[in-house]
């Protein structure tokens, strides 16, 4: 082994390969790292397909390893390989083992599930660990429900991990709007471990917008995030316009990369035929489009919650209730709160319920006005927390030596 001498490093690995929303949150933390340490670099592992369609900072890469999808059963398959999902779990775990064990990190930093998918980081941390590398669990603010996440944890034999493996977890939110841990009977050494960061503050970056005549008028911004599973929310508040009701002000409509090419076909031609309607597939830059939006129509997935308080904008939220309660159990909460309006689809398809929601949206509180202390101190904690890491005495670092 030789010894490796260089800057501080953190690798951040995401499991998941469908939807937006795992992808986003690492994003956003491995920029903000490399953006207030300069002597830092950040390496993402992550299984998304679209992850480059992203920009990154200087010191910002990303490895794309394998990706897999989730069928309606809970099983995976391959995403794009014609190969069994037991190759493809073992060639995923290979490519983190290896990546984590020449890149040899600092810290790392893996997103929502403690050993992986199918526990293909188990043989990481366990390495890792034995370097002397800070292991860290990152959650957002809302797992499940605790009848389905104990269950679920108890049967991936997560908590000895979280007692034996992990230094710290890191909540990316506050304890007062909602615990993603909540009925699971948690030891005390773990719940130590336990730091509540605040939610992760979004920033608009310099970038083109879309080329569209109603950019330049007020708008409401339409998002079902990743969009694969948001054709029923598109399909309510396009009803509402085909109605012909009068509706404040237009919809941009974001459909998201992962909804069926079928469906976005069918928006586009029905939103052809509307004057206060435009639809786009996708912008790696939504959050210049939700500056300037007067509104915000989303499903409640985390990273759209976040920009929503970012900007400060009102938002009207229908949350999925399939496969997980996570997007409810955020709305809910956020609506008690004051942070945002909650729309229930019990009615779907009435276009009314959706058109009088839309008339009521410019009219209703900001996220602000609930003043809500540190809801927004996510990344500024977790480069402090970060940095508490990296500036203990400096561990001994390894490269493998290149064999011929």
């Amino acid at each position: 082994m030789a010894k490796r001498l260089g800057q501080t490093r953190v690798l951040i690995y995401s499991h998941d390969s469908f939807g937006l929303g795992h992808l986003r949150r690492c994003r956003a933390i491995a920029q903000e790292l490399a953006k207030q340490n300069s002597e830092m670099s950040v390496l993402i592992l992550s299984g998304s397909p679209i992850i480059g369609s992203f920009d990154f900072r200087n010191r910002v890469d990303f490895i794309r390893i394998p990706g897999v999808i989730k069928l309606h059963n809970g099983e995976y398959t391959s995403l794009n390989l014609n190969i069994d999902t037991e190759e493809t779990i073992a060639m995923r775990a290979s490519i983190i083992e290896h990546t984590a064990a020449i890149f040899d990190p600092d810290l790392f930093l893996v997103d929502k599930e403690p050993l992986g998918l199918r526990g293909e980081a188990r043989g990481t941390l366990e390495i890792l660990k034995n370097r002397g590398t800070q292991l860290v669990l990152g959650l957002r603010d809302v797992m499940d429900e605790p009848a389905l996440l104990a269950p679920e944890w108890e049967r991936k034999n997560v908590l000895p991990a979280l007692e034996d493996l992990y230094d710290q977890i890191w909540v990316y939110g506050l304890p007062q709007v909602c615990d993603p841990l909540l009925g699971i009977d948690l030891p005390d050494a773990v719940l130590r471990k336990m730091v509540y960061t605040g939610y992760l503050r979004r920033e608009a970056t310099p970038a083109a917008r879309p080329a569209l005549p109603l950019l330049d008028r007020p708008y409401f911004l339409v998002t079902p995030g990743g969009g694969g599973d948001g054709e029923r929310m598109v399909d309510w508040v396009i009803r509402a316009y085909e109605s012909g009701a009068e509706i404040p002000y237009p919809a941009l409509i974001v459909l998201g990369p992962f909804m069926q090419r079928e469906q976005q076909d069918s928006f586009m031609a029905r939103a052809a035929t509307l004057r206060n309607v435009e639809i786009i597939t996708f912008d790696a830059h939504l959050e210049n489009l939700m500056v300037d939006a007067v509104g915000v129509v989303a499903m409640g997935g985390y990273n759209t919650f976040c920009e929503i308080l970012s900007f400060d904008k009102r938002a009207l939220v229908l949350p999925r209730t399939r496969p997980r309660l996570e997007q409810y159990i955020r709305t809910a909460r956020a609506q008690e709160l004051g942070l945002a309006s909650m729309l229930d689809d019990d009615a779907f398809p009435d276009p009314r319920p959706m058109i009088d929601a839309l008339c009521r949206l410019p009219a209703q509180d900001r996220p602000s006005d609930a003043f809500v202390p540190g809801l927004l101190d996510g990344l500024e904690n977790v480069n402090r927390l970060v940095g508490q890491i990296t500036r203990r005495p400096t561990r001994t670092r390894f490269l493998a030596r290149q064999t011929a």
